[in-house]
């Protein structure tokens, strides 16, 4: 596994985080390290995503930052310009793949079903998002697709506090994504202190 691989499969909870405000990023970042998951996944849902990123980076260098839902070539340049560690697509489009592994850029593309898997493996990937997870098929789903291939995943969608464990038993599973220590209502009403129970409640739940 890659570093950035290595410190997903430690951290096991990554934060999915859409930024709507910009004043919400600072204590937002400041809240996750303090609570045990000095890591963020930025979505590319909002104008602000590369912003975000930026300011996550000059303010917080040692935390892992990933760039989400990125959908482009551009929304790579942008993330990685920005100071993001990795990308991750919701879906497997073989540009954006194949433009970030050119450029050395960790990429990890969603799949969800057995020749998405396989079209990620011919481009030599290890890593893959599961995603939208519980639509999917959900942890079912997951391990009939480990015991074909050799690959780790990382689920995302539809995962929270009560079906974490579940997905995190399966020996392919890297890490889950989530937004559920992280609700868009909470950050916008800048409650950081619920956030910080929310985010210190996943931190211990695989540990």
């Amino acid at each position: 596994m890659t570093s950035i691989e290595q410190q997903l499969a430690k951290l096991k909870i990554i934060p999915v985080i859409a930024i709507n405000n910009l004043d919400d990023v600072i204590p937002l970042g400041r809240t996750l390290i303090e609570h045990g998951l000095p890591c963020a996944e930025i979505t590319f849902r909002t104008d602000c995503a590369a912003q975000a990123i930026h300011q996550l980076r000059m303010t917080y260098p040692d935390m892992l930052i990933g760039a989400g839902t990125v959908l482009t070539i551009k929304q790579v340049d942008d993330a990685v310009e920005a100071g993001a560690d990795f990308i991750v697509s919701p879906g497997f489009n073989p540009k954006t793949v194949q433009y970030c592994l050119d450029n050395n850029v960790t990429v990890i593309p969603g799949v969800n079903n057995p020749s998405l898997v396989e079209q990620a493996m011919d481009f030599g990937l290890k890593t893959l998002k599961f995603f939208p997870a519980e639509p999917s098929g959900g942890t079912a789903m997951l391990k009939a697709l480990s015991a074909v291939y050799p690959v780790k995943f990382m689920p995302t969608g539809g995962i929270g506090i009560d079906n974490v464990d579940a997905y995190l038993a399966i020996d392919s599973v890297l890490a889950c994504g989530g937004t559920w220590m992280v609700p868009p209502n909470l950050i916008d009403q800048g409650d950081w202190h619920e956030i910080g129970d929310l985010v210190k409640q996943a931190s211990t739940v695989t540990r």
